[in-house]
This record gives structure tokens, sequence and C-alpha cells, in this order.
């Protein structure tokens, strides 16, 4: 298969889009590996991929070698899925993150897997908690850190609290490539999943409206949310989507040329 690389775990079952590769999965498929590796103290850390993402990482070299380290990287945005499609994978599946983040919670709760979350405000934290905690009874938080932006979310401190909470699972809300390379940083030091979740803080905090589902199926959640932040945002989407059009049609191009070079 073009673009196919081995995983972390040797398997290959990644497919690499534009910067890094993205795993061939399903919520239900990632949701099993994150709670395994939450019980086993196997740690690691996984990355919801987008084009924000990918275009990050195609800029940064440094960046898509954090990526390329997750031991796992689900496709939350649906043009990855396409992506992968189009290189020959018919099993591609969307896995957004708000979903997989509530998946995981009910599945954490389920099997007596203790949580933390880290980052955001600290209001924006409780409701996130509180909005997990009422849809995943019996989910059992026991760290909820918000740490001041800039560097003091490497105070040992924090990470101390978060090592000693026995916490198996870490929801993650810096924001992409923050949060990335926090996990990255930090994830040799936390016995726990570092899972990378960025505004599913928000969105289940009801902070942030989400997109209609038909919106997110037609790969146009992008669209939803510039019109919802366009100050924040218009920059960034019209900085990256072009540009990732433009980056993936060159690589189609190349697999269909050198259908070897990829590998």
């Amino acid at each position: 298969m073009p673009g196919t690389a081995p995983d972390v775990n040797g398997s290959e079952r990644r497919v690499r889009v534009v910067s890094f590769g993205v795993d061939v999965t399903n919520e239900a498929d990632a949701v099993r590996t994150v709670i395994e590796r939450a019980r086993s103290r196997a740690g690691g850390y996984v990355c919801a991929a987008n084009v924000h993402m990918v275009m990050e990482a195609h800029d940064d070299p440094a960046f898509a070698e954090v990526v390329a380290g997750a031991a796992l990287v689900v496709p939350d945005g649906m043009p990855l899925v396409w992506a992968q499609r189009l290189m020959g994978v018919e099993g591609a599946r969307h896995v957004r993150g708000p979903d997989l983040t509530l998946a995981v919670a009910k599945e954490a709760a389920r099997q007596g897997v203790p949580v933390a979350m880290f980052g955001s405000t600290p209001e924006v934290a409780a409701r996130f908690e509180g909005s997990l905690v009422r849809q995943a009874p019996g989910l059992r938080v026991v760290a909820n850190v918000s740490p001041p932006f800039g560097p003091a979310i490497d105070d040992p401190a924090y990470i101390a609290r978060l090592r000693d909470s026995g916490a198996g699972l870490v929801f993650v809300g810096l924001g992409c490539p923050k949060q990335e390379k926090w996990m990255a940083r930090h994830t040799a030091s936390l016995p726990a999943v570092l899972l990378g979740v960025g505004a599913a803080f928000d969105f289940h905090a009801g902070t942030l409206p989400e997109a209609p589902r038909w919106l997110g199926s037609l790969g146009l959640e992008w669209l939803f949310r510039l019109a919802r932040e366009p100050r924040r945002l218009w920059r960034r989407y019209l900085r990256h989507n072009p540009r990732f059009v433009a980056a993936l049609a060159v690589q189609l191009l190349n697999s269909r040329t050198r259908p070897h070079a990829a590998r």
C-alpha cells in the first residue's frame, strides 16, 4: 500500500498523509487500544489528527516527529479519512475527537480506570469534568489540573500531581501543537495514556458549539467553526487548507508515478 508505514508497535496500519502516518482504525478499536494501554500502564500518547495538525507538521519536521512517536494517531478530520481512501484504504473510518473522548470515558468508567484532566481554564475544565461524569456514570476523576498558559504547563509540581493521582488516562486539552509537544515531553514520566483532545474540553463543557453532523460528514466542520470564531481562525484556515490540498495532490501523484518511493 503506497504511503503505508509501520506504527510504533510494528504493525502496518499507519498510512502517511502528507506529513505523518495516520492509523487505519475506528472508534471502537481506538477505545480498546486506549483502555488496554491504560489498564496495563503501558503509557504513550494519542493524537487526534486533522488538517491543522498535518500542516503544522508539514512546516515543522520536529513536530512531525512528535506526532510520529504517538502510540495512536486517529483521523479526527474527514479530509484525512478521504486521503486514506484515495490511497486505497477501503476501511478508513472517521474518529472524531469529541466522540472518542466520551467513548473512552464511558469505557474507563465501566472498567474502573481512573482518569485525570490537564488543560484549559478552571471553569471550562470543571464543566468538562461534570459533563463526562454525567454521561459516563461511575467515572472516577482523580485530578483536574488547569495550569496557567505558558511555561507553567511544564511545572514539575503539575507532573507530579498527575503521576501521584494514580490516573491511568489523562485527557489533555492544550490545543495543537502545544498539547502534542507537551505529551511527547512528559510521556516517559507519566505511567498513563495521554489523550490529546483539544477542543473536546470546550465542546463537552458547552462553551463551544459543535458543528451539525451533516457538515462534519462533508468535511466542512472547519467552516462552521470559522463562522463562529472568524477573528481567531481565518488566518489558520486560509493558510493551511489550500496548502493541504496541494500537498496531498503531490503525494497522490508521486504514489502513482513512483509507487515504491514512500515505503
